[in-house]
């Protein structure tokens, strides 16, 4: 078993309340994709990540030991799910009810439209079912993944999603332009995701001669930004959280750091 963190390296990052949500959040938060086991799970929720993306209804272990925690205690956890292929208010409605029985819980705090223009469309019968949702208290909180920044930024100045999540990491930075200006009108709550930009940014790319980017400062490199409030993992293992949780205790990247990752993030975006 990996030793447990002391106190300082769990909160040099600090927690913040989740806009909407209205819950202190840790700012790694836990994806569940790439079959972390259940031993790892419990590591990440005694260590204190408690934004949970549940992006698909697996059976077994794993989502034993999240129905656990939210029984022990819900108000400290910050589950964020939804649905696939979410195209009509009816099927919104099923899979809220779905989210609902698998996890035994009254609410979902975030209830996402997922990949927003592919897997999902923003209809007005969507719409009205997701607020209808939120008024009968079933949902807190509406969220979108979506990869057009252009479309984010719109849903941010004047729509009912109250939370984005976006793909943001040093080869992609575009929210930096394209989102982010738009929070000055309405700031909806913000989850970064592929902060490795799978993985890419821990490879040399073809010409560059300099450093390469670690995990810790993939995801060190979206907290650095103000406007994210969570970043997610995908850890495959114990070891993997443990790593991640310790690398936030570094804080935000330094201006030496930030002086030569920018460049790299744009060498890997040429490459790839």
């Amino acid at each position: 078993m990996t030793p447990a963190l002391d106190e300082a390296t769990r909160v040099d990052f600090g927690e913040r309340v989740l806009p909407v949500v209205n819950k202190r959040v840790h700012p790694l938060g836990l994806s569940f994709n790439r079959g972390i086991s259940a031993e790892g799970i419990q590591f990440a929720l005694d260590h204190g990540i408690n934004y949970l993306f549940w992006n698909r209804l697996r059976r077994g272990e794993q989502l034993e030991v999240i129905k656990a925690a939210l029984a022990r205690d819900r108000e400290r956890y910050v589950l964020a799910s939804g649905g696939v292929l979410t195209y009509f208010g009816c099927s919104v409605r099923r899979s809220a009810e779905k989210i609902l029985r698998v996890f035994d819980i009254d609410y979902i705090d975030v209830f996402q439209l997922f990949w927003l223009g592919r897997m999902s469309a923003w209809t007005p019968a969507v719409q009205r079912e997701l607020l209808r949702l939120k008024e009968e208290g079933l949902v807190r909180a509406i969220g979108v993944s979506i990869h057009d920044r252009k479309r984010a930024a719109r849903l941010a100045e004047d729509s009912p999603v109250d939370l984005l999540m976006i793909r943001y990491n040093a080869a992609h930075p575009g929210a930096e332009a394209d989102i982010f200006p738009s929070y000055s009108v309405r700031r909806p709550a913000t989850v970064a995701y592929t902060a490795t930009s799978w993985r890419k940014l821990l490879a040399r790319p073809s010409g560059w001669d300099g450093p390469v980017m670690t995990p810790e400062q993939c995801y060190r490199f979206c907290l650095s930004n103000p406007n994210i409030d969570v970043v997610l993992c995908g850890a495959e293992s114990l070891a993997q959280v443990d790593e991640n949780l310790r690398a936030l205790a570094k804080g935000p990247l330094t201006a030496e750091e930030q002086a030569w990752i920018r460049p790299f993030g744009r060498a890997v975006h040429g490459t790839a």
